[in-house]
């Protein structure tokens, strides 16, 4: 077995910025939400990702601002801790060890020094008090627990402060508890089943008025109820809202309390007012149902959640002013991970009838492509198109997709849609559908990597592969459009998968038990591969200096590999591999095996007995869905056990939908060093299109100030100074007194002795030289205009 401690696998990205209610700042700047093992920080005005905050091992379940210091937050986590954090800096203060993982997190201005915490014990969640000690340490222990409530909801939309921190209510299926710090006594509220005929008055949010004795609670019917007079049980009252046709999902106050915010599944922001609750206020069409509220603490944004992992962020329940996407988890990829040869994008299905481009870098989706252009409607039980199949060529000028819709008792409708790039538009228009391409399912679908042709293979169900190709009409003025070329089969068996070399000149086809190798360039057939018993799953050929090999998997748990010079079956191994992938950029192959409910991973070279990597017990369920996606910057890691990767990483989909991908010491190191660089302004989250005309008009700026002040650009100060760096980057209450730094200061920016006597020298022997030597003049003038750049400027007066 292969070491990997120096490997760890993380949510990188795609994590589903949904899971908690946001949280917005103080100032309104920024947005900071859960996102797996890590806070993401967003920009209220750009909606662009600042930075994250990562030290946490397990999945963040909260984040709540701290009460006493508006530039700090604390999250919990799944790993049994509570985090202090100075989100501008993206620094960790200080670690808390509770030791039970956490499920949602509460902070009250009233109670310094304690956070609320729900944790489990014996299969029942309370919520507990835990009083933070103050400690100089970065990491202490918090022991101090106690009990507030017991068998409370997990849920955190599930418990809310009220009149600043006196009491605190919490709802879980009919029940309704609210318990006072004063007295500390707490009083239960329970409701029926249902009251009339249909009725489901189960509790699903509560929220606590900031300065009166008010409870809203929202309930699975779509009524919400105001509760008052509830510090005595026998005389509480209550009344009753209604306009939700579901379940009310969420419930927010704003902070004075004048309105009311909840949302639901009709995608709906609903603004009820408090003072007059028979009025309320609508802001429609929001996209998705909407599953949590937050409001900032002036009340000018308030930002909502949404199922479809997206939070919109608005002012004042007016318009819609940003909208930060994430990656849309529907309810399956069809098909497959795939990365944009052009934007590095991963490509994957998205809404309904859309196919969804997303930034793994920026962890934010770019657009969407609608593919189906149909309206989709939301009706369960109606048969609507859906993105079967998707491929890119190898320069990303072409999308091949497949979409296809079966009714109940009628034929299978199928569409290939060939798609092309255009660079004005930066978009891919269709250029050709062709319907009905085969007579059953697509099975998979593949362009030529070689770039002397433009050559799309499919393969059926009906027994046939086609080869598509682009018709040339370079001599006319009519667009290209796609046609097929050939149409192939072997003895009736129906083609399962295929694959291309990776010069394209050949093609392999797997009919069934059968492999076949066919030349691309005549269409002949080559060969025959034999194999063990079972249907061939899946082909890869291998890259670089193992293009020789073709690797394939099988419904009878075999992996084998064939030498194409020999086409002798080279080796095989019994694995039951649900997934076989290939990185493009080297020799590496991935094989996720399923065994005992859970996948394990294997990273090996084809022409290697000893995998590269291995890890048992990757995650529960079968990994269907994975993609290498090539890096930006190349890691320069030297161990044999992390090199697989230096060039790609691997991402993959589990049975749960979540997004993870491998992570090497050296690349957490410089993520880390990273992310502790000091936002100091609104600059620090731009735009690309900020970015080019910003460098262009500090350009511009800097040619005026060149003509207009001669010495401006010669008194530059070195900002490659490592002294300036340091001072500049360094958060200010880490720094030691001015007095000390200062002479190191002064010390870096000045000049060596032996360059202003070799100017002196150079300026020495120019006074003397013959003024008719034209030569040696110009010589030792460029010498010294070379020699001042480092030394003192104003030596270039004595020129």
């Amino acid at each position: 077995m292969v070491e990997h401690a120096e490997i760890r696998m993380v949510h990188r990205g795609g994590s589903k910025i949904n899971f908690r209610e946001p949280v917005i700042t103080n100032d309104s700047r920024f947005l900071l939400c859960a996102a797996g093992e890590s806070v993401n920080v967003y920009s209220t005005c750009t909606e662009e990702y600042v930075h994250g905050l990562q030290g946490h091992t397990d999945l963040v379940t909260g984040v709540v601002l701290n009460p006493s210091n508006h530039l700090q937050v604390y999250s919990c986590s799944a790993d049994g801790t509570v985090r202090l954090w100075d989100f501008t800096d993206g620094i960790l203060i200080k670690t808390f060890i509770i030791g039970y993982p956490i499920y949602a997190i509460y902070i009250s201005e009233k109670h310094g020094g304690v956070v609320f915490v729900v944790n489990v014990e014996e299969e029942l969640f309370q919520l507990v008090a835990v009083h933070l000690p103050r400690s100089g340490d970065q990491e202490v222990e918090a022991r101090e627990l106690s009990i507030v409530l017991c068998d409370v909801s997990p849920h955190p939309g599930a418990a809310s402060f009220g009149r600043e921190g006196e009491y605190i209510a919490a709802v879980k299926g009919l029940q309704l508890e609210v318990f006072f710090f004063k007295k500390q006594k707490s009083y239960r509220f329970s409701l029926k089943p249902g009251m009339k005929k249909g009725a489901k008055n189960a509790f699903t949010c509560v929220s606590c008025h900031p300065k009166e004795d008010c409870i809203a609670t929202g309930h699975a019917d779509g009524k919400i109820r105001m509760w008052r007079n509830f510090n005595q049980k026998k005389e509480y009252t209550y009344s009753t809202l209604h306009w939700h046709h579901g379940a009310v999902n969420t419930l927010c106050f704003t902070p004075e309390g004048t309105n009311l915010l909840s949302g639901g599944i009709e995608s709906v922001l609903v603004h009820w007012h408090y003072t007059q609750e028979n009025q309320k206020d609508f802001l429609p069409r929001l996209g998705a149902a909407i599953t949590h509220l937050a409001v900032s603490p002036d009340g000018s944004l308030f930002c909502t959640s949404h199922s479809d992992n997206k939070i919109t962020i608005i002012q004042s329940c007016v318009k819609v002013s940003a909208v930060i996407q994430g990656l849309v988890k529907g309810d399956g990829v069809w098909t497959n991970l795939i990365i944009d040869p052009r934007s590095k994008a991963l490509v994957l299905n998205g809404k309904p009838g859309h196919l969804q481009f997303y930034s793994l870098h920026r962890d934010k989706q770019l657009y969407n492509l609608d593919i189906v252009q149909q309206e989709y409607i939301h009706e369960e039980g109606l048969d609507q198109f859906e993105v079967v199949k998707a491929a890119f060529d190898a320069r990303g000028d072409w999308l091949a997709t497949v979409d296809e819709r079966r009714k109940k008792g009628a034929e299978l409708e199928i569409n290939l849609k060939l798609w092309e790039y255009d660079k004005l538009t930066q978009g891919f228009v269709l250029n050709t559908t062709v319907t009905a391409p085969h007579e059953d399912r697509i099975t998979a679908m593949f362009f030529s990597p070689s770039p002397e042709t433009t050559m799309l293979v499919t393969t059926s169900l009906d027994g046939h592969f086609k080869a598509w190709l682009l018709a040339d009409h370079s001599d006319t003025k009519a667009e290209g459009f796609w046609a097929c070329d050939f149409v192939g089969g072997y003895h009736l068996l129906k083609p399962g998968c295929c694959s291309f070399s990776a010069d394209g000149s050949l093609l392999a086809v797997g009919f069934q038990e059968v492999v076949t190798v066919w030349s691309t360039a005549s269409w002949e057939l080559l060969t025959t591969l034999s194999q063990p018993p079972g249907a061939i799953r899946d082909l890869c050929f291998g890259r670089l200096s193992c293009s020789k090999y073709l690797l394939g998997t099988s419904t009878k748990n075999q992996l084998c590999c064939w030498n194409l010079l020999t086409c002798s079956l080279e080796w095989s191994t019994p694995m039951d591999v649900s997934l076989l992938q290939t990185d493009p950029l080297s020799e590496n192959m991935a094989a996720f095996c399923s065994q005992s409910g859970s996948s394990d991973l294997f990273v090996f070279k084809p022409s290697e007995p000893r995998p590269l990597y291995s890890q048992k017990a990757l995650c529960t369920g079968k990994v269907q869905h994975a993609v290498f996606a090539p890096r930006d910057q190349m890691l320069e890691s030297c161990e044999e056990r992390t090199q697989w990767l230096n060039r790609s990483q691997l991402y993959f989909l589990t049975q749960h939908m979540d997004l993870l991908t491998f992570s090497t010491k050296t690349e957490e190191d410089r993520l880390l060093a990273s992310s502790k660089q000091l936002m100091v302004d609104d600059s620090v989250a731009v735009t690309p299109f900020y970015l080019l005309l910003g460098k262009h008009r500090q350009q511009q700026l800097d040619k005026q100030e060149a003509l207009t002040n001669p010495m401006a650009e010669r008194t530059q100060l070195p900002q490659g100074s490592i002294a300036i760096k340091e001072l500049l980057h360094t958060p200010a209450h880490v720094l030691p007194s001015a007095s000390f730094l200062c002479a190191m200061f002064v010390r870096s920016l000045l000049i060596s002795s032996s360059s202003a006597s070799l100017v002196l020298k150079c300026i020495y022997n120019l006074r003397t030289i013959p003024h008719n030597d034209k030569a040696k003049h110009f010589l030792l003038k460029m010498e010294i205009s070379h020699l001042h750049k480092y030394s003192d400027p104003l030596l270039s007066t004595l020129l």
